[in-house]
């Protein structure tokens, strides 16, 4: 029965480690939803769409993908995205494949350079969770009650570990 013990009183720390080390990771995404393309699409809302059911984090990069003969991607601020104004961008890229690393927590503003299709919907904001939230660190006990003892563990008292780590939470109910 120690070992068992043992097992169970180790295995929130090797969980603890293993959701931290997975979800810390920059990850890459192709903006573009399932065409991977960015390009005037088909609904005005469509990459926003794609980016909300992202969680981005900071260090993670977008990869935009376009025909660089006739289109751009500008960074730019937040009125002159919602206004698709091209003049005074934050950044300018006509490469054809750009980059962009998402180096801060809070909002990121795209628009498309070519004329007339930020206008049809070719614009995307990324929303970037704060470090705060990128890596939480172990939490408090929440306020409801871990579960009675049965009558065999009568002298045992149960203990719940939690861990929150991005977007799980991992509650293990132990007995000492």
């Amino acid at each position: 029965m120690a070992s068992l013990k043992t097992l169970l009183g180790c295995l929130p720390i090797i969980l603890s480690l293993f959701v931290t080390f997975n979800l810390s990771e920059a990850r890459e995404f192709v903006v573009g939803g399932n065409k991977k393309k960015w390009e005037v699409p088909s609904s005005s809302d469509e990459f926003n769409k794609w980016a909300g059911k992202i969680r981005f984090q900071i260090g993670d990069s977008i990869v935009l993908k376009y025909d660089s003969k006739t289109d751009s991607v500008l960074e730019v601020t937040e009125e002159n995205y919602k206004n698709c104004n091209k003049s005074n961008p934050i950044e300018s890229h006509s490469d054809g494949n750009t980059k962009f690393t998402l180096d801060k927590g809070g909002p990121f503003f795209f628009i498309s350079g070519a004329e007339g299709h930020c206008e049809k919907g070719q614009k995307l904001e990324i929303k970037v969770l704060s470090a705060e939230h990128n890596h939480l660190p172990v939490a408090q006990e929440p306020s409801h009650h871990a579960p009675a003892p049965s009558p065999s563990t009568a002298g045992s008292r149960p203990k719940t570990l939690w861990f929150v780590s991005g977007a799980v939470v991992v509650g293990i109910i132990y007995l000492i």
